[in-house]
């Protein structure tokens, strides 16, 4: 199992960044929406 995890770690690791940047970002934007939403109404 611990080795299946490191590969996939291996293989991935080239867009891990990516994939964290884009995470980030939506929750930026739902925390921002949040956020303005009673303001809206």
């Amino acid at each position: 199992m611990l080795k299946e995890v490191k590969a996939v770690f291996s293989r991935s690791s080239a867009t891990m960044v990516e994939d964290a940047v884009g995470t980030v970002a939506i929750f930026a934007l739902l925390l921002m929406g949040l956020h303005l939403l009673p303001a809206a109404v």
